[in-house]
Order: structure tokens, then C-alpha cells, then sequence
């Protein structure tokens, strides 16, 4: 009964907005930022605490292997996630699940045991993958249909909520973890994740009615196959790390490299699998191939990217002054920098292709890309200054690598707006709700490159590696750039 009263009050709110929109915008808002907070905060605190002496003592490659590895699962995790809410539990349900089940993974990074860390960093990336899909197609029910004026808005103000959380993490969690205990900042990171859960219950009613809805619910013969077949597979898993670890064998490659290898496989396969389809007509071919050039160029964009929060994390702890005006910081703080800059920078980059879209000047989707690939190798080519100053028992000073951070935001503003757009653009049909998840599958693959690169003992901080790194991404950018014709050709409409 309850739950029948809640889905005829959802999306009522008496005439109560948020900022001009739905009520339900702020409970979306709230979730996502308490979400945030505690995934961030963790992310922030991940690769400092496997490298202390006082945490899990790792080399940099495996502290690098495994963040990275991590990172790809929550984007690798996204596409079935959505699959879930579509399929089995509805959205509404689907998040406060994944919810729970982050909470639960931080708590159990809480306990101070090596055995069940990696549980919890699993727990973690599951409810995330859960969490990252489902959220935001609540957000879309709020509004009626792609045409109404305030939709653009509305996932403006939720995508704050992103980075408000995303800058006060490393702050509260940052602090505590690095100068307090470890684990009391995991716990943190757990509290933050309680606190978006609660206030999504209590606000759930002024949800859209369709957010309670399962769009296309599983038939008994179909959930009785796809539980057949995940227990199949689970039964697999389980026999073959138990044997591996029943016979002395087992390593964390036994588990790092799978993944890896997995996180690259699976892109290539979604994609192959997109491209073969019969159903496809002439044009959604060819916008497919074009997609493949704007997948691959996001790809090596996340790889180097998403070392700002491990590679350069790793060198910020051991061989960077991080200090400002003679006061020392923690070194998670430089994962507030991102955040604190989007927010900053965002509206400002909004207003200028805006002006420039006026006067029919503003560039096109290829050139926005390839800037963005040209602008993340600069900043590595730019990470080679502090990385031969801390050299002979020198350190870097902390405005290097917040001048790296920022060359970086503002590539990312080039590129992902841009990449999110052209995906539901290019998207066949057919293909329409999974080619989000495909463009979360650009980030699984730059990640798992990154995981493989460590795992084979790669020294990411090395000058050598960071110099190839930059100039395959800038070498990209001007290709896509060169070869804009051919790309746009295979565009067809889309510009």
C-alpha cells in the first residue's frame, strides 16, 4: 500500500521548485552530490594509502595497477548497471540499492584488514556502476520529453551537485585519512554515502512516476536464463580463484590482469557488435565509423587524464613541495583542484561558444576534440618540468602540478561536453540507451591501458613514458584534425 501511495504522489510537489525546476531535482542533486563526496573522498585517499608505510606498503605500479583498475570497473560497471534499472529493478529502486551497497563497500574499507579491502573497492565500484546510469535517467523523467526548455538546465544544476561533492571531499575525507587514520576518513566516505541515501528515501515522492517504473521488465523465461547463466559464470570465478590460490599460484595479477584485459576486450566487442548489425541502415553505418575515431581519441584523452589521480598523486607525495605561502597541505587536496575549476570554468566556456555560435564562428565537434587531445598532451609535456626539477633530492613546487591540473580542465571541457553530445547523436536507433554506456567504455579502456602499463612494470613517473604518452595524444588530436574531412563525411548530418 505504501508503495502504491508513494507512486501516486511522485512528482507532486504543491508547486514547491528547485531553482525553477522540479522538486525532484534536488533530491537527484543531493544523491549524486553525497555520492560523490564519498566516492571522490575515497578515490582521493585510494593510492596514497596503498603506497604508506602505514597502509598496504606497495610499490607505485601495483598502487597505480590497482587505482586504475578500479577507476575502469565503475565505467565498465555503468553499461549493465543501466541494464539492471531497464530491465529488473526500475531506476528509483536500482539507486537506492546501489546506494546501500556503496555504503556498505566504504564501511568495509573501514576495517583495518588487507583481506577485505579489495571486497570493499569491489562493493564500491559495483554500486557505483549501479548508481552512475539510473541517476541520471531519473533526472531526464523530471522534464517533459528532450524538447522542454529547462532540461539543459536542469542536468546543469545536477552536474553541480557532482563537483561540489567532488571538491569537498578531498578536503573533509583528504584531511582525515592522510593526518588522522586511514580508515576513519574510508568511514567518512561511508557517512556521506548514508546521508544520499537517506535524504533519496525521504525525498523519493516527489520523483517522477516513471522513475518507479521497470521500462521493460524481464520475462519469467528470460530472468530464469540470465540467473542461470550469471550463476554459470560466478560458479567459473569462484572454482578458478579457489584453485589458484588452493595450489599457491595466486597473485594480484591472478586478479588485476583479467580485468585489464577484459576492460578492452569488452569496448571492442560492444562496438564490433554495433557495427555488424544487419538492422543498421547506410547512414547509421557510417555515423558508427565516424564514432569509432571520437572512441579511440577518448580513450587515450582518459588514460592520460585520469592519471591526475594517480600517477601525478604518487609524485605529488614523494617528490613535489606541497606547500603554499609556507603552509603545508595534504596532497589529496590537488583532487579539489579539478572540481573547483570546472565550476569555475564551465559557464565561461558555455558563454564563449555561445558567442561564437552568434557570430557563426564557434568550431566544430572534430575541432573541439582534437583540441581537447592536443591540450591533455600538453599538459603531460608540461608534467616533464617538474618531474626532471625532482631530481638529486629536489622537490617540485605544488603550482606545477595545479598549472597541470588546469591544462587538463580545460581539455576536458573541450572534450567531454562534446563527447557526450556527439555519442547521443551518432547513436543508431536501435542503439539509443546503450551508447551511453558506450561512451563510459572510453574511459574503462584508457583506464585498463593505464592498469596494463603498470602491471607490466612500466614506471609511469618515468620521463621517457610521459613524454610518449603526451605526444600520442597531441600526434592524435592533429590527425582527427588533418583528417576532419573523412571524419565529417562519415558523420553525415551531424555537425
Amino acid at each position: 500500500m505504501a508503495s502504491s501511495l508513494t507512486k501516486e504522489t511522485a512528482g507532486q510537489t504543491g508547486g514547491a521548485t528547485f531553482f525553477g525546476h522540479p522538486r525532484g531535482l534536488a533530491t537527484l542533486f543531493m544523491t549524486e552530490m553525497w555520492e560523490r563526496f564519498s566516492y571522490y573522498g575515497m578515490r582521493a585517499l585510494l593510492p596514497l594509502y596503498l603506497i604508506a608505510p602505514n597502509g598496504l606498503h606497495m610499490n607505485p605500479a601495483t598502487a597505480t595497477a590497482i587505482y586504475s583498475v578500479y577507476l575502469s570497473l565503475v565505467y565498465l560497471l555503468a553499461m549493465p548497471g543501466g541494464w539492471f534499472g531497464d530491465r529488473v529493478w526500475g531506476p528509483r529502486k536500482t539507486v537506492a540499492v546501489a546506494g546501500a551497497v556503496i555504503m556498505v563497500g566504504h564501511l568495509v574499507l573501514a576495517l583495518p584488514s588487507e583481506g577485505t579491502f579489495f571486497v570493499g573497492l569491489g562493493l564500491v565500484a559495483i554500486g557505483s556502476g549501479l548508481l552512475k546510469s539510473n541517476i541520471s535517467t531519473m533526472v531526464g523523467h523530471l522534464y517533459d520529453g528532450p524538447d522542454d526548455p529547462r532540461r539543459d538546465g536542469g542536468f546543469t544544476i545536477f552536474y553541480m551537485g557532482i563537483n561540489l561533492g567532488g571538491f569537498a571531499a578531498p578536503l573533509v575525507i583528504g584531511t582525515v585519512g592522510e593526518n588522522v587514520n586511514w580508515h576513519l576518513g574510508f568511514a567518512l566516505a561511508a557517512l556521506g554515502m548514508a546521508l544520499g541515501v537517506a535524504q533519496f528515501l525521504l525525498g523519493s515522492r516527489h520523483l517522477d512516476a516513471r522513475s518507479f517504473e521497470t521500462p521493460k521488465p524481464l520475462s519469467a523465461k528470460e530472468r530464469a536464463s540470465t540467473l542461470r547463466k550469471s550463476m554459470i559464470w560466478l560458479a567459473i570465478a569462484a572454482v578458478f580463484y579457489i584453485v589458484t590460490v588452493a595450489t599457491g599460484v595466486y597473485t594480484l595479477n591472478w586478479l588485476l590482469v583479467p580485468i585489464t584485459v577484459a576492460g578492452l576486450v569488452i569496448p571492442v566487442m560492444v562496438l564490433a557488435r554495433i557495427k555488424r548489425d544487419k538492422d543498421l541502415s547506410a547512414t547509421e553505418q557510417s555515423k558508427v565509423s565516424g564514432y569509432i575515431w571520437f572512441f579511440v581519441a577518448a580513450a587515450l584523452f582518459w588514460m592520460i587524464y585520469d592519471q591526475g589521480g594517480s600517477t601525478m598523486a604518487i609524485f605529488a607525495e614523494s617528490s613535489a613541495r606541497n606547500t603554499v605561502f609556507g603552509w603545508e597541505f595534504p596532497v589529496s587536496w590537488y583532487q579539489s583542484v579539478n572540481p573547483v575549476l570546472i565550476m569555475a570554468l564551465a559557464p565561461v566556456f558555455a558563454a564563449f561558444w555561445m558567442a561564437l555560435n552568434r557570430r557563426g564562428k564557434e568550431p566544430s565537434t572534430i575541432v573541439k576534440f582534437s583540441s581537447g587531445l592536443v591540450l591533455v598532451g600538453a599538459s603531460f609535456f608540461l608534467f616533464l618540468a617538474p618531474l626532471t626539477i625532482a631530481t638529486d633530492g629536489h622537490q617540485a613546487a605544488a603550482m606545477w602540478l595545479v598549472a597541470i591540473y588546469f591544462v587538463q580542465t580545460v581539455g576536458e571541457l573541450t572534450l567531454s561536453p562534446v563527447g557526450l553530445s556527439v555519442t547521443t547523436k551518432m547513436a543508431p536507433a536501435k542503439y539509443a540507451s546503450q551508447m551511453m554506456g558506450v561512451w563510459f567504455l572510453a574511459v574503462t579502456a584508457g583506464d585498463c591501458t593505464t592498469g596494463l602499463l603498470s602491471i607490466a612494470g612500466v614506471d609511469l613517473n618515468g620521463t621517457g613514458i610521459v613524454t610518449l604518452q603526451a605526444a600520442l595524444a597531441v600526434l592524435a588530436g592533429v590527425a582527427i584534425y588533418m583528417y576532419r574531412g573523412k571524419v565529417k563525411k562519415l558523420m553525415g548530418d551531424v555537425r
